[in-house]
């Protein structure tokens, strides 16, 4: 499938004549605008006959069903993969900060009340705010190549209490269940878990209101940055038993968090109205609808369609007859800039070392397509000795050439298409 641009910059409908595409480019009535996917541009006068195009997203947490279709072909199938690494670069720039803070060279006095004020009405956290940015971003991708006409969205707000109950295996909440969650009456978090736990620590038994007064503390079964600081993935420690794990000495009697994250069925809960609002105020020109999941799976089942993400975003697009498409794309966001100038490493005399390598290595930027020996890949690494770290698109190794043996292909963007 070739895209097709107008000489006016509206996507029109594409083409699969590739005769007449090369035809185009060889006289100079049209011009490549994009490699992935490949997207040409008129340069003359050009007809803007367009059909109704619709787009289905099968919005999620780690994967992302796209599917573009028209009531008799698909025009375009594409699973994205939202960023998941920004709890990471939050947690390592926490701990940046602390230890910067804490070094008895200050240069400036202690500041811990100017942040509430970024939390504006409406605020969402940096990695809900990346994903839901992923989402619009693709279709701003898609719109760019199609003339959409209607795009269709499945979000889903999932029940945390009732997941949590059968998980646990207790009764399912019903009628004001809700307003009595496992941490109501608590002060906080870290009260709930010294509660349920009957102020005892897990390890010892040491209880907290014994004659010797032990200092109980709260620990993380997992990291912080990994379990977060849910209920399910903290117990009630003594002083003595919390420090003798972390040096190695003591195993706890329960191994890992207690039960499964919800963390993504809690992003889609987050997201749903955002995402649906930002849409509707981005693009005017096109309807934007809702959908739910128990729709999409009816008609999944009656059309016997085996579920996987694009498929749902195909059963979303509600263009059955449609003829499908053999090949679909992958599109992966990757990180773009980097805001820490300085290692915080200091060396001999003073010297403070760059924390980030020039934007272009022998005219190479990072994650740009290139190819080697006949096979394509991305630059994810590259050394001033000349040699780089070419990966495929899910970052698996392929080589590590010299950049001279490197042909660009297309340079790279927000996203890494395949």
């Amino acid at each position: 499938m070739v895209y097709v641009i107008s000489n006016t910059g509206q996507p029109i409908m594409p083409t699969e004549n590739h005769a007449k595409v090369r035809l185009l480019l060889k006289s100079g009535k049209a011009m490549v605008v994009r490699r992935t996917p490949f997207t040409i541009r008129l340069l003359g006068i050009s007809k803007t006959y367009t059909q109704s195009v619709t787009l289905g997203v099968d919005a999620g947490s780690k994967y992302v069903g796209l599917s573009a279709t028209t009531a008799k072909k698909e025009l375009l199938a594409a699973e994205l993969r939202p960023r998941n690494d920004v709890v990471k670069l939050m947690s390592d720039r926490r701990e940046l900060r602390r230890s910067r803070r804490s070094r008895t060279t200050r240069y400036r006095a202690a500041r811990f009340d100017n942040r509430i004020h970024s939390k504006h009405n409406g605020w969402l956290a940096p990695s809900v705010e990346v994903k839901i940015w992923n989402h619009i971003q693709s279709v701003k991708l898609i719109s760019r190549l199609l003339p959409l006409t209607t795009i269709r969205v499945e979000t889903t707000e999932f029940d945390l209490q009732r997941l949590k109950a059968m998980e646990s295996g207790r009764p399912l909440p019903v009628s004001t269940d809700y307003q009595f969650g496992e941490q109501y009456d608590e002060y906080n978090v870290r009260q709930y878990v010294l509660h349920r736990d009957g102020y005892t620590c897990q390890c010892c038994g040491a209880h907290g209101t014994a004659e010797k007064s032990v200092k109980l503390h709260v620990h993380h079964l997992e990291s912080r940055e990994t379990g977060g600081n849910a209920p399910d993935n903290l117990i009630t420690l003594c002083k003595d038993c919390h420090k003798a794990y972390h040096a190695g000495k003591i195993q706890l009697p329960v191994r890992g968090r207690r039960r499964r994250s919800t963390r993504d069925a809690a992003f889609m809960g987050i997201m749903r109205k955002t995402l649906m609002q930002r849409l509707r105020e981005m693009f005017l020109n096109i309807e934007i609808c809702g959908t739910y999941g128990y729709i999409t799976k009816y008609w999944r089942e009656k059309k016997n369609i085996v579920k996987t993400h694009i498929n749902d975003a195909f059963v979303i697009a509600k263009n059955f007859e449609a003829e499908r498409l053999e090949k679909c794309l992958l599109i992966v966001p990757r990180r773009q800039h980097n805001r820490q100038i300085h290692k915080c490493k200091i060396y001999k005399g003073g010297i403070r070392k760059l924390n980030q390598t020039p934007k272009y290595v022998f005219g190479f930027q990072l994650f740009d397509k290139v190819l080697f020996k006949g096979r394509e890949g991305y630059i994810f690494g590259r050394r001033s000795s000349g040699r780089f770290v070419i990966k495929d698109i899910e970052g698996k190794p392929i080589a590590e050439p010299r950049c001279s043996k490197l042909r660009l292909l297309e340079k790279r963007g927000a996203f890494l298409i395949s």
